[in-house]
């Protein structure tokens, strides 16, 4: 009895002393997941499709640079060449920011992200670039695509043509969206050199990329790029996802007379990819001793470093500019400004928004790109800018 009496005795302090110290154990767990979590953010970051590269846009200099050769699918940052060739269109006359895009049945079946384009509706040309730098619309960038190559696989070879002219000899177009496909293939270093141009040959047309949003049919189509109200001084480009390819970005900033472009492809999540973004573009303008900080300020009333305010791009139907912000002849003004009050008023429904491409399955391979000239009744070929240096 004694015996038992014993044992009942232990086993109360037992669990006493448990009960004790199971809190200290649970508080123990919780320190070291918040410890472990930045090393988890980073084995991410340097998974085996990571890549990124910061490179000076007036030089081409490369600031930083990982695995910027390596080839990785560009998911939607695809949608980069696809303006890419409607802006030389534009330049070229052969289209207008009024034309009529016509939506096929094939535009019309694209997977998301999209606007749910009808087949045998139209949008202008101007609504479809819209589409591409707001919500990255793949069922407009199939459509226009097919305006400006008869096909989306014709416009597909214009968009890797072009990709050789530029200097991009790593990269292969098989769609105008960037919905998977396993022989579509870029690298950072490739992307960046297609930033570059689009910023120098295009200075007018990028000023699209920095607009929070426009009204397509009534309906607020806000932009996807949350490092347009999340950094300092950036002012485009272009987000990305897919499965296979992991969360991509392509970000230009400029603070003082410095302007850099950064590429990252591969991250594990959005937030993650914009903090490594805002991270190595603070590198590279301490590189250049350029002062500032790329701290979150992201401000309800849609204020932006310096004080501008970016206001909606509006329009009954569709997305136009004001005729009173448009340069003689049509062409778009060098900086958007706000529409109206109204679009000022409600800019905070465009930043608070929180939109992000479906995932898509993984493609089974990568392929290597072939060169090739420049299509039949193309715009002759502009002589490429300086490569940015190869990294050994």
């Amino acid at each position: 009895m004694a015996f038992l009496v014993g044992m009942s005795a232990g086993e109360g302090r037992d669990r006493e002393r448990r009960g004790v110290e199971a809190p200290r154990v649970a508080a123990l767990f919780m320190l070291l997941a918040l410890v472990l979590l930045p090393f988890a953010a980073r084995a991410q970051i340097g998974s085996d499709r990571y890549s990124a590269m910061v490179i000076d846009a007036a030089s081409g200099h490369v600031l930083y640079a990982a695995n910027p050769d390596a080839a990785r699918y560009p998911a939607s940052l695809t949608k980069i060449m696809t303006l890419y060739l409607t802006f030389e269109a534009l330049r070229d006359r052969r289209i207008t920011l009024q034309d009529r895009v016509p939506v096929s049945a094939h535009a019309a079946s694209q997977e998301p992200s999209k606007l749910d384009l009808r087949p045998g509706t139209r949008l202008t040309v101007e609504q479809a670039i819209l589409a591409l730098v707001t919500k990255s619309a793949n069922d407009a960038a199939a459509a226009l695509g097919e305006t400006l190559g008869g096909s989306e696989a014709r416009f597909a070879q214009m968009m890797t043509l072009r990709a050789r002219a530029l200097g991009m000899s790593h990269t292969t177009f098989r769609n105008a969206s960037g919905l998977p496909d396993p022989e579509q293939v870029t690298t950072a270093r490739d992307l960046a050199i297609l930033a570059r141009h689009i910023i120098q040959d295009y200075p007018d047309q990028y000023r699209y990329f920095s607009v929070p949003g426009f009204v397509f049919h009534g309906r607020m189509i806000p932009n996807h790029d949350h490092m347009l109200t999340s950094y300092e001084g950036a002012d485009g480009l272009k987000t990305g996802y897919t499965e296979a390819a992991g969360h991509n970005l392509v970000t230009s900033a400029v603070r003082g007379d410095a302007r850099l472009i950064g590429v990252v492809l591969g991250a594990g999540s959005n937030p993650e990819r914009d903090q490594h973004m805002a991270a190595i573009l603070d590198q590279g303008f301490t590189s250049l001793g350029v002062p500032g900080s790329g701290a979150l300020f992201a401000r309800a009333d849609g204020t932006k470093a310096g004080g501008t305010k970016w206001g909606l791009i509006t329009t009954a139907h569709a997305a136009t500019l004001p005729p009173a912000l448009r340069r003689p002849g049509g062409a778009p003004p060098t900086r958007l400004a706000a529409a109206s009050r109204w679009h000022k008023k409600h800019a905070r429904l465009v930043h608070a928004a929180s939109a992000h491409l479906s995932p898509h399955h993984k493609p089974a391979s990568h392929a290597t790109s072939h060169a090739g000239t420049s299509p039949p009744g193309h715009a002759r070929a502009q002589k490429p800018l300086p490569l940015p240096p190869t990294l050994t």
